[in-house]
């Protein structure tokens, strides 16, 4: 099909596409008025191409396509219909909200997600944007979709924390300069859950949401130990964690050091020369 006669436009589509040249605040509405209006001046498409920095192809089929007396062919189909363009009032509401767990709107689930966040906006503001959408918002304003911890600090003493640490660190100077004497081990349990709770969320980059680390379903428990001066472990599988069972597992846990101290002749010759009882 040949190319169109040069001045093919009437003026008053002419002047339309001008004004709408000079209203339009989109990029490529511009440039795709820009090609009808110098095809109507009879450059060729080769120089079009090249005076606008656009692919060949691009001017070829907006040549072809482009309809100046309807200008909405000149937009992407989204922009029109079901899409609209996000507000600053719009993103300022997402940042807000991403922040806040789901819970303190009234809702069950136990985190945001793109889908449910841009479900959540357009009830709120009636601008229908999708979650591909609403993801790269996130990501431009500098969230990343991460992992979430666990966080007790609210449960915790901090001066009685503070005094722990300080008696913690006089224990572990005794267990270095005098490993026959004191032996330092860190205990603690943890499960497997038969309800997934560790989960990711939506958090600001370089930072990690806490979550109630609250576990109220069944699962299989964990109990171990890990010596603090050469990092040998200790593992006891448990039916449930309660204090009986932790005081057994103590318990179980101290025979295991006295049979590995008496199996050793130095340390036993030591305690011996001291005049220690070792049971």
């Amino acid at each position: 099909m040949p190319p169109p006669a040069k001045n093919f436009l009437t003026p008053s589509q002419v002047t339309q596409l001008q004004q709408a040249l000079k209203e339009s605040e989109i990029p490529h509405v511009r440039e795709r008025i820009l090609i009808i209006l110098l095809q109507n001046d009879g450059k060729p498409q080769h120089e079009i191409a090249k005076f606008l920095g656009c692919s060949p192809r691009t001017v070829a089929y907006w040549c072809m396509h482009g309809d100046p007396d309807n200008l909405e062919t000149l937009h992407n189909k989204r922009e029109y219909e079901h899409y609209r363009k996000a507000t600053p009032e719009y993103i300022e509401l997402l940042l807000k909200i991403v922040d806040q767990e789901p819970s303190d709107l009234g809702y069950e689930f136990g985190r945001w997600t793109a889908e449910r966040l841009a479900t959540y906006l357009t009830e709120q503001t009636g601008i229908d944007l999708s979650s591909s959408q609403v993801r790269r918002i996130l990501k431009r304003k500098k969230y990343s979709y991460i992992w979430a911890k666990y966080g007790l600090e609210d449960k915790q003493n901090p001066i009685d924390r503070a005094k722990f640490q300080e008696k913690l660190a006089q224990y572990l100077t005794i267990a270095q300069e005098e490993p026959e004497r004191l032996q330092v081990w860190f205990w603690d349990e943890s499960g497997f859950s038969l309800r997934v709770i560790r989960r990711k969320n939506w958090g600001k980059k370089g930072k990690r949401k806490n979550v109630p680390g609250q576990r109220r379903c069944g699962r299989v428990n964990v109990m171990g130990a890990i010596r603090e001066s050469d990092r040998k472990r200790v593992c006891f599988f448990v039916k449930k964690g309660n204090a009986d069972i932790f005081y057994e597992q103590l318990q179980q846990l101290n025979e295991l050091i006295k049979q590995e101290w008496v199996s050793n002749v130095t340390v036993l010759k030591i305690l011996l020369s001291m005049g220690r009882r070792l049971f």
